[in-house]
């Protein structure tokens, strides 16, 4: 017998080590050897990382998928693995040596320190593995990579080698995201946009040639920069060629402040007259902006910050082009060099208001990028890295998604594909780090580069380019995490080996991931496995939305409103968070989460169990070789139809990749069709006298529990398999696990005849049900029921479920009459109307009065709400999450108002 009380701490921990005792995760099962494959490459988590709200979200619904596709007979592969995490493991090996008070990474050196992060990674890593267990992920983890292992590490090599060759991998000299405390460049996923209170500096630059009064406006030109230590980079100003303030100007020059360099006045579109003065500086070698300006006007490079964020203008600096040594330059200005960029700022500020060269400085809010792992702010900085030629891979992958080889699901996310595929720019692979995949590129003496797939290989060919052996350096930088990551749907499976999972497993079925990821990962995914598989990577691609806290904000430790999956899974077990997660996982709509909601969907779990406990002390336990279409009564002949298409609704929904709809139908299924209605129905006859009845009724109870803990499975993997092997016959195990049991299928089970009656039988007392709770009936009243203008079938409906109406809906009597007694509540149902007189069992004038105060509560409310709505300030203003309360309050009480009305006009009826 089961537990009096559901406690899944109890049993989730055994029934997954029973999942992997039975190696039911396994693919290439020998029962399955026939079977068609269903792939899905889990996206990598960081081999630093413990599972977050995004995590269980993710790794829920691939799991919701991997099970039913499995139970469906397919041979179902989930490749799990974890992703190096070049920066972030980096950091976090180096803190652990500062904490230790160890010698840092430059004391131990790079070979020394790689050591020491592969022994911290099999100490510490792959903590996150663990998780995903806990969540009841059923990865095959047996086939568990990394993307340092060796097989992947070859994949790298071979990739990086064969696009050199290709010339569509190249070094070149663009700016980057440069993290200055780290020391490298990152990617713009690293980079978090900060919206910071700054000023806008408006710097007055003289025009060439005329005597620069800083009273006449026409002596100089107004620019205004948030960043006014990068001035000293400055090569251009830019004007919108349509500005007619200054189209006179264009193709003069002005004198850089200061530092004396002659820039042009050029004309770019860049330039917006509608912002500051209209006129903008150009400073190619530290704004993205500024390079493409600049690339268009061929103008300078110059590069005046060094890569921990100090100036860089010495005498032999980029800083010196195009400027004369003054006395003012070198005194001065060159004093600066050395200073970190923010003090640097303020000297330069100071020294521009000296000269009159400050017109003013106005407050300015404006997002400032910082680095998301050293807090740092980014700079855009000109330095010399390694290249994909991404516009020339994203032309196939383009393609594919056009052409329908994949597809994604929301559709609308395609465009969102198209717009940055169709405009992508050269991707940075170079990282300024050790840890990760070090480039194989080596460099002979005279800086000639040699690309091989290891040191002898590149010997060979420094051998030949130079005719004999010469000492090489290999390139000290290491690849951006994301390169390996891009190879993961065929690394995994043992590319460039020609192996059989390879053959078998790719391409991939389906990739489930977040939107943040579509440029970083998805798109190049799609541009690696075309060009080195020939073939898409995947077939669908689900993107899943944000999880947000219970007011709709998305979820920061600054804010303090994160969420611990694992903290709700030690309150409510796993289930009820996957089920949550599922069931509120709607295409395009963010997830509102709050514990609550996780707790509800425990209560749905715990009223499973009681209903399994029900079940089994009234010995409904599965029957073998019961043939659902044999039933005779009409109450089972209801469930069983009711049952096949509550299994319709799930398979076609999954198949959309529909989750929330998939979790509703079967919640719907199993709580208020079984629990509530089948379950209450069925128990006069448990309790009767006829025992044919009784043994067919207990069977398809069972049988029908059965198919609902099958499809719940996927959803809640824990509870089901637990209460699958509980609920087995005494001394007859289940011959499977439920988990691999086979899908339900469809077996013409619904019975219209069956259908409309008990659906009767349903409408009936869930009216009178509304009809007492409207009115105030009490709960322990019995009120008599009189029904008039029934015809034969609904008389014939009353004498067969008389004793089922009458407990239900708490009847006293049910009577046939020929018009409504006085002072009685009238419900149509069909061609009858339903009569409860309820003069005397509660008082109706009272009552009607009672309705029409919380009508007008509800009204006043509703009003109040409209004038917040309708106020342009308050919904500019508020954050987006207070207005969507307001609105989701208004149509709660809108539909609250419907009711009270609707049972006031009843009520009025009555007198």
């Amino acid at each position: 017998m089961l537990d009096k009380t559901y406690q899944p701490k109890n049993f989730e921990g055994p029934v997954y080590e029973a999942w992997e005792r039975a190696r039911a995760f396994a693919a290439g099962r020998g029962d399955r050897e026939d079977a068609r494959p269903f792939a899905v490459v889990i996206p990598p988590p960081n081999v630093t990382g413990s599972l977050h709200m995004g995590h269980a979200l993710n790794n829920t619904l691939q799991d919701v998928l991997v099970r039913f596709e499995r139970m469906r007979g397919r041979d179902v592969l989930w490749q799990p693995g974890t992703d190096h995490a070049g920066i972030a493991t980096q950091m976090v090996v180096e803190r652990q040596l500062m904490e230790r008070q160890e010698p840092n990474r430059r004391t131990l050196g790079r070979e020394k320190f790689i050591e020491r992060i592969w022994q911290w990674k099999e100490e510490s890593g792959n903590t996150i593995i663990g998780q995903l267990k806990r969540l009841g992920c059923s990865c095959d983890w047996s086939r568990q990579r990394f993307t340092m292992d060796e097989g992947l590490s070859k994949a790298v090599r071979k990739v990086f080698v064969e696009l050199h060759a290709a010339g569509l991998i190249y070094k070149d000299k663009r700016l980057v995201n440069w993290d200055p405390q780290l020391l490298t460049a990152i990617s713009d996923l690293e980079v978090e946009q900060v919206e910071s209170k700054g000023h806008l500096w408006h710097l007055r630059y003289p025009i060439e040639g005329m005597t620069f009064d800083p009273e006449n406006p026409s002596t100089f030109i107004v620019v205004a920069t948030t960043r006014p230590e990068t001035m000293l980079g400055d090569t251009a100003v830019a004007v919108h060629p349509d500005d007619e303030r200054y189209r006179h100007l264009v193709g003069k020059n002005v004198i850089l402040p200061v530092v004396g360099r002659r820039i042009p006045i050029v004309a770019d579109e860049y330039s917006d007259p509608e912002k500051g003065s209209g006129a903008v500086k150009i400073t190619p070698a530290h704004d993205f902006n500024d390079f493409e300006v600049g690339k268009r006007h061929g103008l300078p490079m110059i590069n005046v910050l060094s890569k921990d964020a100090r100036l860089d203008i010495g005498p032999e600096t980029d800083f010196m082009l195009g400027v004369e040594m003054t006395p003012q330059l070198e005194t001065k200005v060159l004093e600066w060099n050395g200073v970190f960029r923010f003090a640097a700022r303020t000297m330069i500020v100071e020294c521009m208001e000296n000269n009159d060269y400050l017109e003013k400085i106005e407050p300015h809010v404006h997002a400032v990028p910082h680095g998301d792992r050293s807090g740092a702010v980014i700079e855009p900085f000109l330095t010399d890295q390694w290249y994909v030629d991404a516009a020339t891979l994203a032309k196939p992958a383009i393609e594919a998604v056009r052409s329908g080889r994949t597809t994604f699901a929301p559709k609308n996310w395609e465009s969102t594909y198209f717009h940055w595929m169709e405009n992508i720019q050269p991707w940075c692979i170079s990282r300024q780090l050790w840890w990760g995949h070090q480039i194989p590129a080596w460099y002979g003496p005279d800086g000639e580069v040699f690309v091989a797939e290891n040191e002898s290989a590149a010997k060979a060919l420094a051998k030949e380019h130079y005719g004999k052996d010469e000492p090489l350096t290999r390139d000290e930088d290491v690849l951006d995490t994301w390169f390996s990551s891009a190879l993961w749907p065929f690394s995994t499976l043992g590319w460039p080996d020609k192996t059989p999972e390879l053959a078998r497993y790719y391409p991939t079925d389906v990739l489930v991931t977040g939107f943040d990821i579509i440029f970083f990962w998805i798109a190049r995914m799609m541009m690696m496995g075309l060009h080195f598989m020939d073939e898409v990577p995947f077939r669908d691609i689900y993107i899943h939305a944000l999880v947000r806290d219970a007011k709709g904000q998305k979820m920061s430790k600054s804010k303090g409103n994160v969420i611990d999956p694992l903290e709700l899974i030690d309150a409510y077990g796993a289930d009820a968070l996957r089920f949550t997660l599922a069931a509120m996982a709607a295409q395009g709509r963010d997830i509102k989460l709050s514990s609550g909601r996780v707790e509800g969907y425990r209560n749905f779990a715990t009223k499973l169990w009681n209903a399994s406990r029900f079940a089994m002390m009234n010995d409904c336990i599965p029957v073998e070789g019961f043939d659902p279409k044999s039933a005779q009564s009409t109450l089972n002949r209801w469930i069983a139809g009711e049952m096949e298409r509550a299994v319709s609704a799930v398979t076609e929904a999954l198949e959309g990749f529909r989750f929330n709809e998939a979790a509703g139908a079967i919640y719907h299924f199993i709580w208020h069709i079984y629990c509530d209605w089948y379950l209450e129905l069925i128990k006069p006859v448990l309790a009767g006298e006829d025992e044919a009845a009784k043994a067919e009724t207990r069977a398809m109870a069972a049988y029908v529990l059965d198919t609902a803990l099958q499809v719940l499975h996927p959803f809640m993997p824990f509870v089901t398999e637990e209460l699958w092997e509980k609920r087995a016959p005494e001394g007859t195990p289940r011959q499977s696990l439920l988990m691999l049991t086979d899908w339900p299928t469809h077996q013409g089970l619904q019975n219209a005849t069956a259908d409309e009656e008990i659906g009767w039988v349903i409408r009936l007392v869930t009216d009178v049900r509304s009809v007492r709770a409207e009115m105030n009936v009490p709960a322990g009243a019995k009120v008599p029921l009189v029904i008039t203008g029934a015809d034969d079938k609904t008389k014939a409906r009353i004498a067969a479920h008389l004793e089922t109406v009458s407990r239900l809906a708490r009847i006293e009597s049910i009577e046939l009459a020929d018009t409504p007694p006085a002072g009685s509540v009238q419900i149509v149902l069909d061609e009858a109307t339903i009569a409860l007189p309820l003069e005397g069992v509660i008082d109706i004038d009272a009552e009607a009065d009672r309705l029409k105060r919380e009508i007008d509560k509800v009204g006043a409310e509703i009003t109040q709400i409209d004038a917040k709505l309708a106020n342009d300030k308050f919904v500019s203003r508020a954050p987006q999450h207070v207005v969507e309360e307001q609105r989701e309050r208004r149509a709660d009480a809108e539909a609250t108002a419907s009711k009270l009305t609707q049972a006031l006009k009843r009520l009025e009826a009555a007198l």
